[in-house]
């Protein structure tokens, strides 16, 4: 990020922050692998669940286009149905900058051309943007597209408005115990084409993909560094937060049954570098499942234990 990108930099985020997400599902499909018939993924060698990274930013995508519409700075980068080309040339053309072009050059003759073989060739050559042009479209995307400050973005296209690492990064979700995958046999009563209801058909069979219980762990990191790069604030900080605690309220379907965030535990070093490593802090969370002899059907079903010990410069903060 460019000096004078932000006109306000001490609403630049200057801490860093590590943080843990709990959140569960009952009945529904938190996250399908399409390679496995869109089963719920697993790690096949624990059975345990998991929820990758891109799933749940999508979700605080979706969320904060939902609340911001409209709003200016927060439009989303990585949307369903968008050519990311024709975002980049808004840049372009908000910055009064030539896109890159190719032109053509003067005919030569073609090196080691066989006889009979053609004995010129048209050479092209690519227009490319200065780096200092680069620069300031990246400044532009960055302040306009809040997941492009919050996570960051590739944007060496055709188009070319450059590359950012986002201060904001995610682990995958792991579940705290094995999943058991759900293959449902489902009809409906009704037939798609006249074809099929000539041939007596009547109803129509599907299959639905859920497990009955998962209760999830992600893990997740705030950059103060790559915050300055970006331009990300601590109105953008809080925007996360809220994100991560309701994002799976606005996002419910058939499909993804009954999910809920349960606990966002924020973890809050009074400096820009850190005071610890962040293992030692995922580490003062502990959840463990009750005695029990019936596998886990709620969130009654475990305990969350907080260590409150924190190392020096360290604040602990329940968002949830």
């Amino acid at each position: 990020m460019s000096e004078n990108q932000n006109e306000n930099q001490s609403d630049i985020v200057n801490n860093r922050y590590e943080f843990v997400l709990l959140f569960d599902v009952e009945n529904g499909n938190p996250n399908g692998d399409p390679d496995m018939g869109n089963m719920p993924r697993i790690d096949p060698q624990t059975n345990k669940g998991v929820v990758t990274d891109v799933c749940l930013k999508r979700k605080v995508r979706d969320y904060i286009d939902l609340v911001k519409e409209g709003v200016l700075g927060h439009r989303i980068y990585v949307k369903s149905g968008i050519v990311l080309n024709n975002q980049h040339l808004e840049a372009y053309k908000a910055l009064n900058i030539v896109p890159p072009q190719k032109k053509q050059k003067s005919k030569k003759p073609k090196e080691n051309a066989g006889a009979g073989g053609p004995k010129e060739t048209e050479e092209e050559q690519e227009v490319k943007i200065t780096k200092q042009q680069e620069q300031k479209l990246t400044d532009f995307m960055c302040q306009n597209f809040i997941d492009i400050r919050m996570f960051g973005a590739v944007m060496t296209t055709s188009v070319n408005c450059g590359q950012v690492r986002g201060p904001v990064q995610m682990n995958f979700s792991r579940s705290i115990d094995p999943i058991f995958q759900n293959e449902l046999s489902i009809t409906r009563c009704t037939v798609t084409t006249e074809a099929e209801a000539n041939e007596g058909k009547v109803h129509m069979i599907g299959k639905k993909q859920t497990i009955p219980y998962g209760l999830y762990r992600a893990e997740g990191y705030v950059s103060a560094k790559l915050a300055k790069k970006t331009g990300f604030t601590e109105d953008d900080l809080e925007l996360l937060w809220e994100s991560l605690v309701n994002m799976f309220e606005h996002d419910h379907s058939a499909a993804r049954g009954k999910m809920s965030a349960r606990k966002l535990i924020v973890f809050k070093h009074n400096s820009e570098l850190g005071c610890c490593q962040s293992q030692v802090l995922f580490d003062k969370v502990k959840v463990e499942r009750l005695p029990s002899n019936l596998p886990p059907r709620s969130f009654e079903d475990y305990q969350v234990t907080i260590a409150r010990d924190m190392p020096n410069g360290v604040e602990l903060i329940e968002k949830l």
